[in-house]
């Protein structure tokens, strides 16, 4: 009997991604051995394997990675608790909306890393530093979707909840807030990524703990071992996708209606 179409074209689609990270890495590979490509430009591949294969083995990546991972889910922490929080309650408060909302419209736009000097004025260079930026980097995604969602909760839910008796705090638990979990995950996800960036920007910048990815990276730069600044941008590329994917199973278990399924 010959295989279902449907069955075929389900198994074409969860290969494809694999087969296109393997055909670029085979490209970059050749490109590399037959252009005789010196390693401080581009190194090849399987350099770069042998290079993150040492790093493992000495455990400098574990090490690093662990530092600044602990750096992202401090500040993220403190975001996502305050950013939520401010947000419902500028949602549900006309007053609370007034007063924060000019602030949040004139530090959002700000660049972020703009103010690292500033901070490292402040706070030096130590763990309060990098805690700081990382969760004044998440801050204002988490809070303007949380604050968006409250208040594009459909009104007709809201208009039939009062007309089946409800007071304002079961409209509030029990309508307004998981109609805006969608939107305050989608500033989670936002805060989330934005924050590795300015974390390992600021490891990068300044560092007197010597510690973290950022570190790692400009280490290696400094004494040209390209070689090593691919293995570790790997390395980030590689958890920043886990940790998204993590957040995306913990959506669907918190919250199993914000799921979007494919159809198709």
């Amino acid at each position: 009997m010959k295989p279902e179409r449907g069955t075929f074209s389900g198994v074409a689609e969860r290969a494809a991604p694999a087969l296109v990270v393997i055909a670029v890495l085979l490209g970059w590979e050749l490109l590399v051995r037959w252009h005789g490509i010196a390693p401080i430009y581009l190194p090849a591949p399987s350099s770069i394997a042998t290079y993150l294969f040492r790093m493992i083995a000495n455990g400098s990546i574990e090490f690093n990675l662990g530092v600044t991972l602990l750096r992202i889910f401090a500040g993220f922490a403190v975001a996502a608790i305050t950013g939520v929080t401010l947000g419902v309650l500028m949602g549900m408060s006309r007053m609370v909306a007034r007063i924060a909302d000019p602030w949040i419209a004139a530090l959002y736009p700000l660049p972020k890393i703009a103010l690292i000097p500033l901070l490292v004025i402040w706070l030096g260079t130590g763990e309060v530093y990098k805690i700081v930026i990382s969760a004044i980097t998440a801050f204002f995604p988490i809070v303007i979707s949380t604050y968006a969602g409250i208040r594009q909760t459909d009104q007709g839910l809201i208009k039939a909840a009062r007309d089946l008796g409800a007071n304002r705090r079961q409209i509030q638990m029990k309508i307004v807030i998981p109609a805006a979990i969608p939107s305050i995950f989608a500033g989670l996800h936002l805060g989330m990524g934005v924050t590795i960036i300015l974390v390992v920007a600021a490891e990068m910048i300044g560092s007197s703990s010597q510690s973290g990815m950022g570190f790692l990276l400009i280490q290696a730069g400094q004494v040209m071992e390209t070689e090593k600044v691919f293995a570790s941008l790997i390395v980030l590329a590689v958890v920043g996708a886990l940790v998204i994917k993590l957040q995306e199973w913990i959506d669907r278990k918190v919250a199993p209606w914000t799921a979007y399924r494919d159809e198709h």
